[in-house]
């Protein structure tokens, strides 16, 4: 296993692997600066696009919230100073607008959501098997007893549960939404490796068009917007 790091940079990305045993960056918790002595590879790659403004159905949109619980995201900073907001704030704005809320952890953990982003009561839970929320669950039947066919991803993190449920939605045939503030990692590295998968899987998505059907699409929480139901007139 390579250790690689990854700096954004205005021309692209930028990353650097250490051809040696993989350790912690010091940013992480629990860090090393073993990592800083020793020689480095400079790789390139395209890129990212920038999230883009969506603007979504109520009705056939639900969101998935994944291991937003003590301890997995409580020991991790960028989870508890911006994931949290972010997700608290989306979830409020989705309720209002009548979205379909699910939750999924592992069946242990069902208990320990974090207090600004716990279930409403009501609220489905899936108990994962897998990185891939849809893998052995009853997700998709879920989802399409609902009429889901867009899905929000939320939670912990861009380059595990959310890369791979955004696996698992397109080839189902979901259309995705992933904003980028409300799933993070511990490394810099994680999270642009992530989204660079999430947009270049089988069903890709490399320039980031909005909302394209079965594939999914970079957003940020105060870019995504519920339509308003139509209104009708008495005669």
């Amino acid at each position: 296993m390579t250790l690689i790091r990854a700096v954004l940079l205005t021309s692209g990305l930028v990353l650097t692997v250490y051809g040696g045993p993989a350790v912690a960056q010091s940013s992480a918790p629990g860090g090393s600066n073993t990592a800083a002595s020793k020689p480095l590879v400079t790789l390139q790659m395209p890129a990212l696009p920038d999230p883009v403004r969506v603007d979504l159905k109520p009705a056939t949109t639900a969101l998935l919230v994944s291991d937003m619980i003590d301890p997995i995201c409580k020991n991790q900073p960028k989870c508890t100073e911006v994931m949290v907001p972010a997700v608290a704030s989306l979830l409020a704005q989705a309720r209002k607008a009548g979205v379909f809320v699910v939750y999924s952890t592992q069946a242990a953990n069902i208990s320990k959501w974090l207090p600004e982003v716990v279930p409403a009561p009501g609220d489905p839970f899936i108990a994962s098997q897998g990185q891939d929320r849809f893998y052995n669950t009853d997700l998709d039947k879920t989802l399409k007893a609902k009429g889901i066919t867009t899905v929000v991803l939320t939670g912990w993190k861009i380059s595990g549960s959310v890369l791979y449920t955004s696996v698992g939605a397109t080839l189902r045939g979901y259309t995705v939404v992933v904003p980028a503030d409300a799933s993070l990692a511990a490394t810099d590295y994680e999270v642009a490796i992530g989204l660079f998968q999430i947009l270049n899987q089988n069903s890709a998505n490399a320039t980031n068009e909005p909302l394209k059907a079965k594939a999914s699409t970079l957003s940020r929480t105060d870019m995504i917007t519920f339509q308003s139901p139509p209104t009708s007139f008495a005669r």
